[in-house]
């Protein structure tokens, strides 16, 4: 829980103040937590970031995982995979400036991430060789050539926030830039031409840090937030409508009483809502998350 509240806190706050500008001490005061907890955790400011930016990667692949690009065309996949990064960065803009931008001023360990993820986008880009005579004109080069194309576009937007409008509004430019070398101009204009498909639902539901772009949904609570507590949370959320017996039963407590104590605190602080019938009408509770019950729990998310 604790790991998790920094990584939000880091990434909000290297966000706003840039990575140089940065401290472990601005990290602690955003999430509220001691130094001494923070180093119990990472080993530097650094490898906070790079656990933020694993993070991110580990989401970015879930959602292309979830498109099912497995079995499509080079060109089919390369613009499914392009089109779940453009949404996800467009979903969590401060993220997308960490991972983008900021990750520039990091040290080596981040250096080298940035290296290996590049590696992996130009080695898809590169797939592309061998389809026709045209596309076996080309290099290794090519795809590095294109990637780095792709990333400063996107770095560029990124970096002063002038440009209007989504960077999945990009795609069709993208796709064209990367397609030319391989498949030539009529594919290129068609690229261009194709509609972007509406925001996949997934990148805004799913996202490890939602709680990093929205504000700490904790900071406002009046309670320390426990183990015992995410528990009953993840409960909940895996069994909307769940009653006293079937959250004491997947949280793991023994005790009706403390259960149904817990519940009644959870409830009043705004986190769940019982739309049962309760005891007073002789039905059981049937407990869901309330909205900001969704933020706290993706916040101390356990596994």
């Amino acid at each position: 829980m604790q790991r998790a509240r920094l990584m939000a806190a880091a990434a909000a706050v290297i966000a706003e103040r840039g990575y140089a500008g940065t401290s472990v001490g601005h990290i602690c005061r955003q999430a509220r937590i001691s130094r001494r907890t923070f180093y119990d955790l990472f080993e530097s400011r650094e490898d906070c970031l790079f656990a933020v930016l694993e993070d991110a990667v580990r989401v970015i692949k879930r959602e292309i995982d979830a498109a099912g690009l497995q079995g499509c065309a080079w060109r089919d996949r390369v613009r499914g995979g392009l089109f779940v990064v453009l949404s996800f960065f467009d979903h969590e803009p401060m993220l997308a400036r960490v991972c983008v931008v900021q990750a520039l001023q990091a040290g080596p360990r981040v250096a080298q991430w940035r290296e290996d993820v590049l590696a992996r986008l130009v080695e898809a880009v590169d797939e592309g060789r061998g389809g026709s005579a045209r596309s076996r004109q080309c290099t290794a080069l090519t795809a590095e050539g294109l990637v780095g194309a792709a990333f400063a576009i996107v770095y560029a937007r990124l970096l002063t926030g002038k440009h209007p409008g989504p960077l999945s509004g990009l795609l069709g430019e993208l796709m064209s830039l990367i397609v030319l070398p391989y498949l030539g101009p009529a594919a290129a204009r068609s690229e261009r031409q194709r509609a972007v498909p509406p925001p996949p639902k997934s990148a805004a539901q799913e996202s490890a840090r939602d709680v990093a772009l929205e504000g700490d949904p904790l900071r406002v609570l009046p309670m320390r937030l426990t183990y015992r507590t995410a528990r009953v949370l993840d409960s909940i959320a895996a069994n909307p409508g769940a009653s006293n017996s079937s959250v004491a039963e997947h949280s793991g407590i023994s005790d009706q009483g403390q259960v149904s104590k817990l519940l009644a605190r959870l409830k009043g602080l705004g986190l769940l809502t019982n739309a049962g019938e309760g005891h007073s009408k002789g039905e059981p509770n049937a407990w869901q998350l309330t909205p900001t019950g969704v933020q706290v729990r993706r916040s101390i998310q356990i596994s």
